[in-house]
């Protein structure tokens, strides 16, 4: 029998590559085929749902184009109903491990019978904009029905083992250092060279970024230039803020995220203190880092938690004009070596390894008790 993976997320294999890609491209090659199942798109020009089926490897990348006569929005029940049709057909009702990275899948999950179930809580999706309703109930039932739970930080996972305590086990972000590690060098290229100083954020522009912040480091540092690398998702691109040294050049492939950070002086990590940033534990702390920058954040519960001390954390735009300009000659061998010793234990590769043991106990009936 084939081993089979099936994962269910609200976020697309090729938008950022986020914790998702991160983890399930290093578990691929545990099974022999990796089923990546994505929200539905619309399509203007159809009159009834379409499965799509995209093969880019290490996985199968599948989605339901829906015409916008539908109604379905994410995967509601309407929307749900239609995948469990389609993916019964395709994928059939043996499939080895399902796993979650939005509880509004859970219908899916259910309708397909996995012999393992996990759900991996990357964030708190309830107090997203825009999210669904019953959001917060699927949550609960993800939470009681799922065999292993795991959390991508220390606030989610304080807040998840308030629901459930058994087989839930905390794994924050990790970074693949070597993908990095050539910023350094164009860093150092920088260095030797002085040019006009950059202060650079690489990430999704949302409800989590602070804007006023953002304009506010702007005027305060007109000698900088300020680079905002990224997609503009659930937010008016108007609404951005402008100033002759503020830029948004788009979103970046993840290949070409070291050549992006290796043209930045200092990391910026400009997060707005809200409900959606609460329980968030920022991948981009480590990959920052791992590129050879310091980096100045707002003080975001899980960052003041894990690297006070590491990060300048400031308050708003003066503080981060401030901490640029005494943060750009931090980043020395010695502080690199610093550095290095704290990404050791922090590689995607580690992680990865250490949730796969964990779901093939959980395959066999032996997964633990462990809230770790």
């Amino acid at each position: 029998m084939l081993r089979e993976l099936l994962v269910l997320s609200h976020l697309r294999w090729n938008f950022v590559w986020q914790r998702p890609q991160h983890v399930i491209s290093r578990l691929a090659s545990g099974y022999d085929r990796v089923w990546f199942v994505e929200e539905p798109q619309v399509d203007d020009e159809l009159t009834s749902p379409r499965l799509r089926v995209e093969e880019q490897h290490p996985v199968t990348r599948v989605w339901l184009d829906l015409p916008t006569t539908h109604g379905g929005e994410g995967f509601d029940r309407r929307v749900s109903a239609q995948y469990r049709i389609e993916l019964a057909q395709l994928v059939g009702q043996d499939v080895e491990t399902a796993w979650i990275y939005t509880p509004m899948a859970i219908e899916i999950a259910r309708g397909l019978q996995p012999t393992t179930l996990v759900y991996d809580v990357m964030d708190d999706l309830a107090s997203f904009r825009f999210a669904a309703p019953e959001l917060v109930l699927r949550q609960r039932q993800m939470l009681r029905e799922a065999n292993l739970v795991f959390t991508g930080g220390r606030s989610l996972h304080r807040s998840v083992t308030e629901s459930r305590r058994h087989s839930t086990y905390c794994f924050p972000s990790g970074v693949d250092r070597g993908h990095y590690l050539p910023a350094r060098d164009r860093r150092r290229t920088r260095t030797r060279h002085p040019s006009r100083p950059v202060a650079g954020y690489v990430g999704v522009i949302d409800e989590r970024i602070d804007l006023e912040l953002v304009a506010a480091l702007a005027r305060s540092a007109p000698d900088w230039d300020i680079r905002m690398v990224g997609p503009v998702v659930k937010i008016d691109p108007s609404l951005l803020p402008t100033a002759p040294n503020l830029e948004y050049p788009g979103p970046q492939e993840y290949a070409d995220l070291p050549d992006v950070m290796g043209g930045f002086d200092v990391a910026l990590m400009p997060f707005a203190l809200n409900a959606a940033t609460r329980s968030i534990s920022p991948t981009k702390t480590l990959e920052y880092l791992a590129a050879g920058l310091p980096v100045v954040s707002t003080r975001v519960p899980d960052v003041v938690d894990g690297y006070t001390g590491v990060v300048d954390l400031r308050d708003d735009g003066e503080g981060f004009a401030a901490a640029c300009r005494s943060a750009r000659d931090t980043a020395d061998d010695g502080w690199l070596r610093d550095i290095d010793a704290l990404l050791h234990d922090r590689e995607w590769d580690t992680i990865a390894a250490e949730m796969a043991a964990l779901v093939d106990r959980a395959s066999q009936g032996t997964a633990g008790e462990e809230t770790a």
